[in-house]
């Protein structure tokens, strides 16, 4: 039996590192895209108006769509595995992200072919179009993005697990939503602000009062996600205790919430 729960709780890890470093692996790509989020639901700009003349729309990259599930994923590898299982696969996530962008780059150079660029001359409205062009412009992003976002990201993870397990010392096994949306909400606010200040403020040419602003759009948007998704951690909380066997789960995670203390 001990065998058994013992392979189910690696392959638990397993399979919770594998959605955390896939979706925030996806999301550091597709993140060059902005989208309207006004467009998509058929409302008129919001048009804010934030320190004097910014004026801005809910305009986000399509990373922020998947980035919320980066976070739900962290708090049940906290939950289960406690602060050391959420760092473990911090560390690795944001190697694999920084690797990936090295090979991104590599292949962004490579000479193409002349029956690739040929073929791909015109778009799907007959307009002339380079393709390799193109395609260096969607997956080069610029080195202050990379750093600010990787930097964004490790802050954001380890400022999550240590909230995230200090109000699980207050509430213990209770409140799960307290634990897991109050740690998402407090550690956004950092990572929607850093990434912001050393992408564009230290590498780029926005002012100070330009990274508040559009930071506080970001936030507003994850702190509205991050709330609604709270359900999905309940139904994800359900069926880890029925794979694990509801003694083992509540065994794993004591055992995860004393080795955080510790």
């Amino acid at each position: 039996m001990a065998y058994t729960f013992t392979n189910k709780r690696t392959n638990l890890y397993i399979f919770l590192s594998a959605i955390f470093l896939t979706n925030a692996l996806v999301a550091e790509i597709i993140g060059v895209k902005i989208f309207s989020v006004e467009t998509l639901l058929g409302a008129k700009p919001a048009q804010i108006h934030l320190f004097g003349d910014f004026i801005l729309d809910f305009n986000l990259t399509a990373g922020a769509v998947i980035w919320p599930f980066v976070f739900i994923t962290s708090d049940i590898i906290n939950e289960y595995f406690g602060k050391a299982g959420v760092r473990r696969i911090s560390f690795l996530t944001a190697g694999f992200v920084g690797y990936s962008f090295l090979i991104i780059y590599a292949v962004t150079t490579l000479p193409p072919a002349q029956f690739w660029l040929d073929v791909n001359a015109k778009d799907s409205a007959g307009l002339p179009i380079n393709i390799n062009n193109a395609f260096a412009m969607i997956f080069r992003q610029g080195l202050g993005i990379i750093i600010g976002s990787l930097t964004a990201f490790l802050i954001g993870q380890i400022l999550d697990a240590s909230v995230f397990q200090y109000l699980r010392k207050i509430t213990g096994s209770r409140k799960i939503w307290l634990r897991a949306t109050g740690s998402t909400l407090i550690s956004q606010l950092i990572d929607s602000f850093v990434v912001l200040f050393i992408a564009f403020y230290v590498f780029g040419n926005w002012s100070f009062t330009q990274v508040l602003a559009v930071g506080i759009i970001n936030y507003i948007y994850k702190a509205f996600t991050a709330v609604i998704l709270t359900p999905v951690l309940y139904v994800a909380h359900y069926f880890i205790d029925r794979y694990l066997g509801q003694d083992h789960a509540k065994d794993l995670a004591n055992e995860a919430a004393m080795s955080s203390f510790m």
